[in-house]
Order: structure tokens, then sequence, then C-alpha cells
């Protein structure tokens, strides 16, 4: 596996709490937004995604903050599946400053909606290899 798919994001000041620091539901906004954005890099829009019958699913969320963004500053959030088996994924984030200090992590454990059935797809990892262009931002 090479390194982790990330996409840079500057801290909004509407994004801000009470405290002047990044607000705490903003972080998995975050999250969700590199989750995305790693698909889309393997070639799987949400579009796609749709069309195929399936979209992922979020079923549990670690979120440990290490230190404080605030408005203006940079942060590189990084998107790494990593797959098991069954029908579940684990998904690992970093949240780091350009200069490499690690601000939070996000840990989290997902899935493949069947958007008929309402069920996780049995083999989340082959639906994917067979939607993907190019697999390797989501390491398959």
């Amino acid at each position: 596996m090479g390194d982790p798919f990330r996409v840079r994001i500057t801290v909004r000041g509407y994004e801000l709490d009470t405290q002047g620091h990044l607000n705490q539901a903003v972080y998995l906004q975050y999250g969700e937004h590199a989750r995305w954005e790693c698909l889309r890099a393997a070639g799987i829009s949400q579009d796609r995604l749709i069309a195929s019958g399936v979209g992922p699913v979020a079923l549990e969320v670690t979120l440990k903050y290490l230190r404080e963004l605030r408005g203006g500053d940079e942060v590189d959030v990084s998107c790494e599946f990593r797959w098991g088996e069954g029908k579940t994924f684990q998904i690992d984030q970093d949240y780091t400053r350009p200069d490499g200090t690690q601000v939070a992590t996000l840990t989290g454990v997902g899935g493949l909606l069947d958007l008929a059935a309402r069920r996780l797809v049995p083999n989340p990892r082959e639906r994917f290899q067979e939607l993907a262009t190019d697999p390797g931002p989501l390491n398959l």
C-alpha cells in the first residue's frame, strides 16, 4: 500500500464554535468530504453508486481530538480503507496540519447498502472493485 489518499481543507470562519475553534461536528463533515473525494478519485461518483443500486453507510465512528483548529488553518484529511472479510470495512482518517502536526483521528466502520433490499451487500470490497476505474485510492 502507498500513502493514503488526502484532501486539504481550509477552516472557514462560519465553522467555528464560541471558543473560536473548529466545531466538533465539522470534523465529521471533513471526514465525510475526504471519503467522498477518495471514492471520486477511484472513479466512483455518487451517481455511479446510485445507478448500481448501492450506497455507503457509516456504522460506527470514533473521533479523537488532539489539537485545535482555528479559522484560516489548513488541515489535510486522509482516507484509508482497510478491507477484511464480511459485510463491513474499516476507514482510518488522520487530520494533520501541513507541517505534519496531528490534529485528530477518525476510525470508522462502514458498509455498502443495497438500496433496494435495504441490507448490507455481502462483499463490499468486491463491489467497490467492480465500480472503481482506479482502485488505488481504495487500497484495492
